[in-house]
């Protein structure tokens, strides 16, 4: 029988505590590598402060892994103690039971947070009211300088994620109506009216703005915070640059899995069912396409039977073509997700793929035709496959251009389905190019 020293245990809980504490990132990165189960029981018999200062370390996988088997009255601690941004992008992500629990028992703690975080969570995702955070600092526009000052002082122990260099002037009504640089305010005499020192505000969002405005907004002005406002013009919440960064990172990830078919929700730690269910319907619907390509071959099955080295070289074919289109379609899609560019911009995108996948397909055509020719010793091979390498290039990179643009145009999600798309137009470009100029130069052709 073994027994516990319980100033040992208590030692050993105390030098945990210190080590989370003093290396947060260093901690997180350790415990990534526990289950999830275990995690979650460590962290909550750890104060709650130190699990804040962990939980930003935690990959978004991670951290909805080891928040499920929170007790509701831990993580509705914890949610509490995020920013309002952050706290709603959480429950967003987990179960709906999971989701009434939390709020349940934040509701019993802190029942005006538990119903801000329920309004939020109503917004449709994708709009500016889900990427804001509602700890602002706001003043009455009836407040002179000292006073205002003076609140700022009070208010230092209120949780405010926006960086204090622009405070927001609001009227009796709540309605936002200018802002104040925290410089000016501090060096501006002490009996002057808020109003008197003001600025018109320089740009605001809507709660209901789609991201892309954001990022549009966010881009144009070089800004630290645009506050939010709803329909009313009252301010409700401001959106922090950081903020913007993070969801444009997060939906290059996403747009990445997406484009080869792999859900957007999806992480390394989920489970092998959840991958199944999320990957199977793509992988069902690019065998459709496969088969497409494999009709194309068909036709030519006469053809391949006469001069049985198009099938070797079948391969490279479309082997090539599907690399051009997948590197044009991966800078069309990051300069769509960046807002580089808009489906205005598709003639200019399409020139320049054209013009790329041109060039690119004489010098692959030159290697491609000097190997083929080593190796089959008949120049109309080499020729056949060299010009087919060419037309399939240009073909290849004007439609990783254009497929997701058209997408977009069409209102369809371009990560989604650009990649099965692009995949047989890629395929059959390569076997269609290669084939068809080789039945029209036959007499080229070794025979055999």
């Amino acid at each position: 029988m073994t027994i516990v020293d319980p100033q040992l245990s208590l030692t050993t809980e105390h030098l945990t505590r210190a080590f989370l504490t003093e290396y947060p990132q260093k901690s997180a990165r350790e415990l990534e590598t526990l289950p999830s189960q275990d995690v979650a029981r460590l962290l909550q018999s750890q104060p709650i402060f130190v699990v804040k200062s962990l939980w930003k370390y935690f990959p978004v996988g991670t951290s909805d892994s080891i928040f499920e088997h929170f007790d509701p009255g831990f993580a509705a601690d914890l949610i509490s103690q995020l920013d309002s941004h952050a706290a709603v992008a959480m429950l967003s992500r987990v179960t709906e039971s999971q989701r009434e629990s939390v709020l349940g028992a934040l509701k019993v703690k802190e029942p005006y947070l538990a119903r801000e975080l329920t309004e939020l969570l109503r917004y449709p995702e994708d709009t500016a009211a889900r990427m804001m955070i509602t700890s602002i600092q706001a003043f009455h526009d009836h407040l002179n300088v000292q006073e205002a000052l003076m609140q700022l002082r009070l208010r230092r122990g209120k949780k405010s994620s926006i960086p204090l260099e622009v405070l927001y002037l609001v009227n009796q009504d709540q309605q936002l109506i200018g802002e104040i640089e925290l410089s000016r305010l501090i060096l501006a005499d002490p009996m002057e009216p808020l109003p008197a020192i003001a600025k018109p505000l320089k740009v605001t969002l809507n709660a209901l703005d789609h991201k892309d405005l954001v990022l549009e907004k966010f881009e144009g002005y070089r800004t630290n915070a645009i506050p939010v406002l709803d329909s009313s013009q009252h301010i409700i919440g401001a959106i922090r640059s950081f903020d913007v960064y993070q969801s444009t990172k997060e939906d290059l990830v996403s747009d990445i899995q997406s484009m080869v078919g792999a859900g957007k929700e999806e992480r390394a730690l989920s489970s092998s069912w959840f991958a199944v269910r999320s990957r199977l319907p793509w992988l069902q619907i690019n065998l459709l396409t496969a088969f497409a390509a494999s009709a194309v071959v068909g036709a030519f099955e006469g053809l391949i039977s006469q001069v049985t080295a198009l099938a070797i070289l079948l391969p490279v074919a479309a082997g090539q073509s599907g690399n051009a289109g997948a590197q044009a379609l991966a800078v069309t899609m990051r300069g769509l997700t960046l807002r580089e560019i808009t489906t205005r911009h598709w003639l200019k995108v399409m020139l320049k793929e054209v013009l790329a996948g041109f060039i690119n397909g004489i010098a692959i055509a030159v290697t491609c035709a000097i190997g083929v020719y080593v190796w089959s010793q008949s120049l109309g091979l080499a020729f056949v496959i060299g010009l087919a390498m060419i037309t399939s290039l240009v073909i290849a990179c004007s439609a990783g251009a254009l497929v997701p643009i058209m997408l977009k145009r069409l209102g369809l999600d371009p990560a989604q389905s650009s990649s099965i798309v692009l995949t047989t137009v890629t395929d059959i470009a390569g076997f269609m190019s290669f084939l068809g100029i080789a039945y029209l130069l036959f007499d080229m052709l070794p025979h055999g």
